[in-house]
């Protein structure tokens, strides 16, 4: 990977992307320092660092919901509105065949992203600054209204910057804003842990035992992110004319984790969401039970979760995987898999394919979630979603290294010509 950069810096062209892109991460991390005006921080940050879906908010947007600064929801609306416009895709067909238009409809489709990012941030701003009432320093209607508007213009303009930054930087500017915001909290973590040794609470062999173990999380999520089954595909001999087209060999790949992290941060919003909802009853018998039976760190927490990160792993390779699809293509153009009947056989071959496959990533997102659980329970060592973090950290590093290396290609390819 450090090669990869290594060379791509030495390319002109490659060198102000990367430039430009690491200014824009650095514009990112100064908005996360702007506060929203009329907020109590120092209150709300106690209600944040007990974790729940507030801290993993705080997580991945870089601190910033803890100062409760203007990117306070970072970039989380964006996401919601391209997962729901995915859906919406396959439900309603104008808006499948408008997908299928190339890219002019690709255009269009991400318009309407982008208003819906804008109505989604809008809705959540609205719902936190009324949430959150109790952490305003003024509760009048104007005091609201400016906090909701200053959130959803924050969101907004980090929009835009994710979209900057993959046209004029080295891409993936959404995954790289979330990247940045988890990265920035790296030394956060590692003086806590610092300062639990130094309060003797945490061993030295806990916090070896503790890196050794995220190095082997690091190996383990490449390592499927990775993984792929190839189905091996045939296309037959045509003859047109005086010449032949056909006979190559190619292959489809079934990846391990078709659905990426997608699955976590869904399950996770099910099931922090009534708790962080009752949150703001502390007196009432809700919390009570919640507080008791759905706290994070028990088992029966771990449970729910595990199986809903299994359940939306399936969910989601579902919507965005189609066999039929897949293997009506493979029909239309003369193709087949060795040994398999084309048509409903193949379909029905793919999809038990990828169904053994899913498990296995499913089960892997799974365990990886409830990891922290586990260290809780043995060690001295306090972390909230730490490995969730670090399977989004790692997945955008790998995406962001293999798109350095396309355009490392496609600038050093030479035509025949020459």
């Amino acid at each position: 990977m450090f090669n990869t950069i290594r060379n791509a810096w030495k390319i002109p062209d490659l060198r102000k992307r990367m430039i430009f892109t690491l200014l824009m991460l650095v514009v990112f991390r100064l908005g996360s320092f702007i506060p929203v005006p009329g907020m109590n921080t120092e209150a709300l940050a106690s209600l944040i660092e007990s974790g729940g879906l507030l801290g993993f908010f705080d997580v991945i947007s870089g601190g910033a919901f803890k100062n409760f600064a203007i990117f306070a929801m970072n970039i989380t609306p964006y996401i919601n509105a391209s997962i729901i416009m995915q859906l919406l895709t396959i439900a309603i067909p104008s808006l499948e065949a408008l997908a299928k238009e190339g890219e002019e409809g690709r255009k269009k489709i991400a318009q309407y992203t982008r208003y819906g990012t804008v109505v989604l941030a809008l809705i959540q701003a609205t719902a936190l600054s009324i949430g959150l009432k109790g952490y305003l320093l003024k509760t009048d209607f104007m005091s609201v209204t400016l906090v909701a508007l200053s959130l959803t213009a924050g969101t907004a303009f980090l929009m835009w910057l994710g979209e900057l930054i993959t046209e004029k930087g080295v891409g993936n500017g959404i995954s790289l804003i979330i990247f940045a915001g988890i990265v920035s909290r790296i030394p956060v973590g590692a003086n806590q842990i610092f300062q639990l040794y130094k309060a003797k609470t945490a061993s030295i062999f806990e916090i070896i035992g503790f890196v050794i173990l995220a190095i082997i999380i690091i190996m383990g999520v490449v390592m499927i992110q990775e993984g792929q089954r190839r189905i091996p595909v045939q296309y037959a001999k045509r003859v047109v004319g005086r010449k032949m087209y056909g006979g190559q060999s190619s292959h489809i790949p079934l990846k391990v984790n078709q659905a990426g992290v997608i699955p976590v941060i869904f399950a996770m919003s099910i099931i922090e969401f009534p708790k962080q909802i009752v949150g703001f009853f502390p007196g009432s018998g809700a919390y009570a039970f919640f507080n008791k039976y759905f706290a994070w760190g028990t088992w029966l927490h771990g449970i729910l979760y595990a199986l809903l990160i299994i359940g939306f792993t399936y969910f989601y390779t579902a919507v965005t995987f189609n066999p039929v699809e897949v293997s009506n293509n493979i029909k239309k153009y003369g193709g087949f898999i060795p040994g398999i009947r084309p048509g409903k056989p193949t379909s029905d071959f793919i999809q038990r394919s990828l169904s053994r496959i899913t498990l296995v990533g499913a089960i892997f997102l799974a365990l990886i979630a409830i990891l922290p659980i586990f260290i809780m329970a043995f060690t001295n060592i306090k972390i909230f979603f730490g490995s969730t973090s670090l399977l989004i950290v790692v997945s955008v590093a790998m995406e962001t290294v293999k798109q350095i290396e396309a355009q490392m290609i496609m600038r050093n390819y030479q035509g025949f010509l020459k």
